[in-house]
């Protein structure tokens, strides 16, 4: 952008490409074939004609913000200025970071720039200075999901506002980096672990968390337990750029004793970069292991290390690659209607509507999480069921269709969900007790039957309940049939039960489920967050639950050789 000016030299400076910094910069526009002209235009309009030309055309620049959720914007980047235009074609590209776990609102602003402001870099200009032409808003899921990942909007005045005249139309173009496809496959071992078993040695496990904004750190990665071993080495890890962001980012890489109550027993933490454990496969040498000391501020060195064996590079399909050629992430809920929750005219009921308009457990849950994966369904026609409901015809039911219906079990939208749902805690007695089940049994029935007809659709399943399950082995059992098939489940807790017997679902303990039969779960096809654990920290429910999300679907395709049609030729104008 440094060469980027809004004078009419540095409009014909090269843009996008390489080139050299010009050794001057004309300060002055010597072009004054299309000035005003305040007598000609008097002259035409004394007599009643509208004056072909009033005035030179706009020299338009567009401005790109992200959308906080206060509502401020920050600024992400500025296009070069265009000279003399109507329909100007940016080259200057605005780098966004894609996030799939949350809504990423942008806002996008058009300006003509004075010609007065000459020899001025384009990222310096003061924006208030310059003519506001219209603002154009999106959500960056809307352009990436489109197959041509183009999305055009028509301009308005700012804040949204609709112009009674047309102010003209924004063409945004997206393209992925080729870096974005980029991952590092690791082998990784570590020696001499502390034992944190007293009849046997410890079994090991790693989990790696990205540091995020906020403080907090967020799982992307676990590697498999290896039992009874002080000195294990783990099969390869492949981590994506998604996942690390950049190869200086911050990585903490726990190293935990597996017990099978989830009471996990850290053996020792470090903190590394991707760029770092490149140098410690580089050098040959170790990191050592530490555990927080009882002292403020001071960290114990342990003897246990960590080494990177192999180390490459690679690079592979993204999720946009699928995303953008025609693939889609079809959404599934399904909402607990047991005792439990309490009576829904009750102001303590999980199920209470408050006329306020303020949301309780489960609209939230479904809002939150719905909004984030409707723009990969392109219908937008979602299953919605409930389960541990007595009926209207007065049966108890653990698996019935959300909007009464005895045959049609999709309703429109997020909206179509949150409406179903409110007619249902009318219609439906709380009854019990907790099954999954019936549910995850329907909603793999529809994944598998979609594979024999159409393979690029990939279901995930909603489930949200206030209790522990009754059904822990069938449910067991569900899954591990399910985790064969385009299918993740996210399951989401709300209420105050005790709910550490629901994390055995979840392998993020390293150790896939495993049936009644002795079949262990070809994937982890399962996430489960507590809400209130996630209120209580800084990241969010949605970003807990579809942290995994685009990883497990990368699973299932690459297990099975499906890959993304030709890539499409992206554009970067907008």
């Amino acid at each position: 952008m440094g060469n980027c000016f809004s004078d009419v030299e540095g409009g014909k400076q090269a843009v996008g490409g390489i080139q050299q910094m010009p050794n001057s910069i004309a300060t002055t526009n010597n072009n004054n074939n299309g000035e005003h002209n305040d007598a000609i235009e008097f002259f035409f309009r004394s007599r009643g004609i509208q004056p072909l030309f009033t005035q030179i055309e706009s020299d338009p620049m567009a401005v790109v913000y992200a959308k906080k959720r206060d509502g401020k914007l920050e600024e992400l980047g500025r296009t070069e200025v265009v000279l003399n235009s109507l329909n100007p074609a940016w080259i200057e590209k605005v780098t966004v970071a894609f996030q799939f776990e949350i809504v990423q609102p942008l806002v996008f602003h058009v300006y003509d720039v004075d010609s007065k402001y000459h020899n001025v870099p384009v990222k310096t200009l003061k924006l208030n200075d310059q003519e506001f032409l219209g603002e154009a808003t999106c959500v960056l899921s809307e352009i990436v999901a489109k197959q041509t990942r183009s999305l055009t909007l028509n301009l308005n005045n700012k804040n949204g506002h609709t112009s009674l005249r047309n102010l003209g139309a924004l063409t945004i173009h997206a393209e992925e980096t080729a870096s974005s496809r980029s991952c590092v496959e690791m082998v990784v071992h570590c020696s001499h672990l502390d034992n944190k078993d007293l009849f046997s040695k410890s079994d090991p496990f790693l989990r790696i968390s990205r540091i995020v904004e906020s403080g907090g750190s967020v799982p992307i990665c676990k590697t498999e337990v290896v039992k009874d071993n002080l000195n294990p080495i783990w099969k390869p890890l492949c981590l994506s750029i998604q996942q690390f962001g950049s190869k200086d980012n911050p990585l903490i890489i726990e190293c935990f004793d597996f017990n099978s109550s989830g009471n996990h027993v850290l053996i020792g933490k470090l903190q590394k970069s991707v760029a770092d454990l490149e140098k410690l496969h580089i050098e040959r040498s170790g990191a050592n292991l530490t555990l927080p000391s009882p002292h403020h501020g001071h960290e114990k060195v342990l003897k246990g290390q960590l080494f990177v064996d192999q180390f490459c590079k690679k690079q592979q399909y993204s999720f946009l690659d699928y995303i953008s050629s025609g693939f889609e992430l079809n959404f599934m809920v399904a909402v607990d209607f047991t005792a439990s929750n309490g009576n829904p005219r009750n102001l303590d009921s999980l199920h209470y509507i408050d006329p306020s308009g303020r949301l309780n457990s489960y609209q939230r849950a479904i809002t939150e999480v719905g909004e984030v994966i409707q723009f990969y369904d392109s219908n937008r026609c979602f299953p919605a069921w409930g389960f541990g409901g007595r009926t209207i015809d007065g049966t108890t039911s653990h698996c019935f269709n959300l909007n009464g219906s005895t045959g049609a079990f999709e309703v429109e939208g997020v909206e179509g969900i949150m409406a179903a749902y409110a007619r249902a805690l009318h219609n439906v007695a709380l009854a019990g007790p907790t099954l999954f089940g019936p549910v995850i049994n329907t909603a793999a029935q529809i994944a598998g039957q979609s594979i024999s007809y159409n393979s690029s659709k990939y279901f995930v399943l909603l489930i949200i309940t206030d209790g522990v399950i009754t059904d822990l082995q069938e449910t067991k059992d569900a899954l591990v049939r399910a985790s064969d098939l385009p299918l993740s489940i996210l399951i989401v807790g709300v209420g105050g039960a005790d709910f550490r017997e629901m994390e055995v679902l979840d392998a993020d303990n390293g150790r896939r489920l495993e049936s009644s039969t002795g079949r262990v779960a070809t994937r982890d096809i399962v996430q489960f967050v507590p809400m209130r654990d996630v209120h209580s920290g800084q990241i969010s429910v949605v970003q807990a639950l579809l942290e995994e999300l685009p990883g497990q679907f990368l699973t299932y395709m690459r297990s099975r050789d499906i890959k993304p049609s030709p890539l499409h030729a992206a554009s970067t104008s907008s």
